[in-house]
C-alpha cells in the first residue's frame, strides 16, 4: 500500500478499502420550532421539504440554502445503501464532524448521538437495517443542534452576533466534514497508535478492537516505505488491546535510518497495513506514520535532533464559499502548498480542528503544525467538560500524525476569562495540559497560547506592536526578556500568571504583524495596523518580520495571517487566495531572504 493512494479517503490515517462516500444531495430542513422529535421527522423524510450538499454548512453558498441566520436545529435525511456481502458483517457509519450535537437513525431507529462540533463519530447501523427494505434504500436521518447564543459551547472564530464583528465569522452549524461508510467484521481494528523510539531504531504499536478477540485470532502489521516492505509482524490477539515493538534496522533500506526520518525537506512517510484475521475473515485497515523526534533544549526547539527556527503563519481554515469546510479535497492540498510557497515551514490553525486531509496533505507535503481547540467564550464546568471531552477526542485522532509538533487546549484565556487570578480556571488550564501529555506525551504543550502562561513547555507571546523597532529591542537576546515580561500587557493582560516559570524555556512570537492591506474592499477593520499600497504592505511586513528573525531569544514566530478572512483584512493571500505580492517576493520576506 502506498501512501500517495489514501489520498482520496475522507481519513487517510485509518481507512478500509472499499468505504463509500455518502456526501452529495441530501433531504434537508430547518426546524426552528424544534418539533421534528414530537412529529417523528426521523421516520418521515418526505417532510424535510429541500436539498443540501453535504458536506457544506447551511451557512454557505456550495451547500444550496446559504442561509447565515440563527438556525439551532437542522434535519438530513438520504438513502443508505446496504453493502455488505454477509450477514455475518457489520456496516460502520462514520462522520467526519457534525457542529454541534448529533443524533441519528437508520430506519426509524436512532442509533446514536455525539457532542463536539470538530471531532469524528461512528456508528455500527447494522441492527437498525430493516430486512424488509431493498438493500439500496435504507433511510439514514440527522438532527444537529447546535445554539448559536450557547457561550458554554467550544465554538472557536464562529460568531455570536448576526453579522460578524470584528475577529468573529459567520457560524458553520450541521454536516461539515464527510460522511461515509465501511463495513467490517463483528470483530474489528478500532484504532492504531503509532510512537517512534529512535534511539532502539523502534516503532512502539498499540491497536485497539472494538471487542475481545474470539480465540485465534491474530493481528498482521506491514510497514512498507518507497513500495518496500522493512518489517512485518504477526501476533495473537489475546485481549482487546494488542500493544508491541517492531525494529525497523533489518533490512537495506534502513542501514542509514536518516533515509527514513520525516522532516519538512524530506517528509517520508512510511505505509502500514494492519490485518486482522480469524478462521473465516478478515478486517483490513490502510495507515501511514512518520518517524521524527522533537525536543526541547533551553530555548531551541529541535526536530530529529537539529534546531529548527520555527516560521509559522495564522491560519483560520475558512473559505468564502464553504465557511470552515473546505470547498475540496484540492483545496486542502493547496493550502499546504500555499503556506509553503509563501516560505513558511508550519502553521497554526487556530481555533479550529482541521480536516484530516489537511493533516494528511501536511504530513505528505512537509509542514509542521500546532494542533488547536475551538474555545467556548465563559468559564463553568459544563463549558469545561465540554472543552475536555473535544479535546481528548482530537488529540486522539490527531496524535500520529507528525506534522503535528504541539498541542494547544486554550488560547488568549478564551472561555477562561479571569485566568490570571482565577484559582479554578488556572486549575483547568493546567488539568488540561496535564491530561494532553497523558494521552500523547511525545510533544510540547502550551497551555494558555499568548498571555497569561500558567502551565506550558513553550513560553508563548503575542505581541502585534506596530513599530518594528519596538518589536525587535523586546526579544533581542536573553537580557532583555525579564524587562518584556515586567513591561509588556498584550490585551491588557500579564504574559504570565500563576507559577509560570519562564527559565529555560523556548520563546516563541505566536500572533504578530496583522497588516491590513485591502485595496478593493470598502470593508472597514478594527485591526492592528492599515497600510494603503502594495508598497507599504511589503515595507511593512518585511520590517515586522525582520525584527523577529534577528532575534537571538525566540525559537519563532507565527504571522497573522494567511488569507483575508471576512472582514478580517490582514491576510497575505486574499480570499480567493490570490496573493497580495508575488509568490517570491513574500517568501524572500518570510525567509529573512529579502535585500
Amino acid at each position: 500500500m502506498l501512501v500517495a493512494q489514501l489520498s482520496s479517503s475522507p481519513n487517510p490515517q485509518f481507512s478500509r478499502p472499499g468505504w463509500v462516500d455518502l456526501c452529495g444531495e441530501w433531504r434537508f430542513r430547518f426546524d426552528d420550532e424544534d418539533r421534528g422529535i414530537r412529529e417523528r421527522w426521523f421516520a418521515h423524510p418526505d417532510r424535510l421539504d429541500r436539498t443540501i450538499q453535504v458536506p457544506y454548512p447551511p451557512e454557505s453558498s456550495l451547500s444550496g440554502i446559504d442561509d447565515k441566520s440563527y438556525h439551532p436545529v437542522a434535519w438530513y435525511a438520504r438513502t443508505l445503501a446496504d453493502t455488505r456481502t454477509d450477514s455475518a458483517e457489520r456496516l460502520i457509519v462514520h462522520f467526519g464532524a457534525v457542529d454541534y450535537h448529533a443524533a441519528v437513525w437508520v430506519d426509524g431507529i436512532q442509533v446514536g448521538e455525539h457532542r463536539g462540533g470538530n471531532t469524528p463519530f461512528e456508528f455500527d447501523v447494522t441492527d437498525a437495517l430493516d430486512p424488509d427494505m431493498n438493500d439500496d434504500a435504507h433511510l439514514i436521518v440527522v438532527r444537529a443542534h447546535d445554539d448559536p447564543l450557547d457561550a458554554e459551547q467550544p465554538r472557536g472564530k464562529q460568531d455570536w452576533m448576526p453579522e460578524p464583528h470584528v475577529i468573529w465569522y459567520h457560524r458553520t452549524s450541521g454536516i461539515w466534514q464527510p460522511v461515509w461508510t465501511e463495513v467490517t467484521p463483528l470483530t474489528r481494528i478500532l484504532s492504531a497508535r503509532w510512537r517512534f523510539d529512535a534511539e532502539r531504531l523502534l516503532v512502539d504499536y498499540e491497536v485497539e478492537l472494538n471487542r475481545q478477540p474470539e480465540t485465534g485470532m491474530t493481528l498482521r502489521i506491514d510497514l512498507e516505505f518507497d513500495g518496500e516492505l522493512i518489517s512485518t509482524i504477526t501476533a495473537t490477539c489475546a485481549s482487546r488491546v494488542s500493544a508491541g515493538q517492531m525494529h525497523l534496522g533489518a533490512g537495506p533500506r534502513t542501514m542509514l535510518p536518516g533515509r527514513l526520518l520525516w522532516s519538512t525537506d524530506n517528509p517520508n512517510l512510511i505505509g502500514a497495513t494492519l490485518t486482522l484475521h480469524d478462521s473465516s475473515r478478515q478486517d483490513v485497515v490502510q495507515s501511514y506514520l512518520g518517524l521524527r523526534t522533537i525536543e526541547l533544549a533551553g530555548r531551541k526547539f529541535l526536530i530529529n535532533g537539529r534546531s529548527v527556527f520555527l516560521r509559522f503563519v495564522l491560519n483560520q481554515g475558512y473559505w468564502p464559499e464553504s465557511q470552515l469546510a473546505a470547498p475540496s479535497p484540492d483545496a486542502l492540498r493547496r493550502e499546504v502548498e500555499l503556506i509553503k510557497e509563501l516560505g513558511f515551514n508550519g502553521a497554526r490553525t487556530h481555533q479550529k480542528i482541521e480536516d484530516p486531509r489537511f493533516l494528511y496533505w501536511a504530513d505528505r507535503l512537509g509542514l509542521l503544525l500546532w494542533g488547536e481547540i475551538a474555545n467556548a467564550f465563559t468559564f463553568s464546568e459544563r463549558a469545561i467538560d465540554r472543552h475536555m471531552d473535544e479535546w481528548r477526542e482530537a488529540v486522539i485522532r490527531d496524535r500520529n500524525h507528525p506534522s503535528v509538533i504541539a498541542w494547544v487546549p486554550f488560547n488568549e484565556s478564551w472561555g477562561v476569562n479571569e485566568l490570571g487570578k482565577s484559582e479554578a480556571q488556572q486549575h483547568a488550564v493546567k488539568a488540561s495540559y496535564h491530561r494532553t501529555h497523558t494521552l500523547d506525551g511525545t510533544r510540547p504543550v502550551i497551555g494558555n497560547d499568548g498571555w497569561e502562561n500558567v502551565i506550558g513547555d513553550l513560553f508563548t507571546i503575542h505581541d502585534y506592536q506596530w513599530d518594528p523597532q519596538v518589536l525587535r529591542e523586546r526579544y533581542s537576546n536573553e537580557s532583555q526578556l525579564p524587562a518584556t515580561v515586567a513591561s509588556f500587557f498584550p490585551g491588557a493582560r500579564h504574559l504570565v500568571a500563576s507559577d509560570f516559570e519562564t527559565a529555560g524555556k523556548p520563546v516563541m512570537v505566536t500572533e504578530f504583524g496583522g497588516v491590513s492591506y485591502a485595496p478593493d474592499s470598502e470593508e472597514e477593520w478594527f485591526g492592528y495596523g492599515k497600510v494603503g499600497s502594495q508598497e507599504e504592505f511589503a515595507e511593512k511586513y518585511q520590517a515586522l518580520t525582520d525584527a523577529l528573525l534577528e532575534s537571538d531569544l525566540i525559537c519563532g514566530f507565527c504571522y497573522t495571517q494567511l488569507t483575508d478572512t471576512e472582514q478580517e483584512t490582514n491576510g497575505l493571500l486574499n480570499a480567493d487566495r490570490t496573493p497580495k505580492l508575488p509568490f517570491e517576493r513574500l517568501s524572500a520576506i518570510t525567509r529573512g531572504e529579502s535585500a
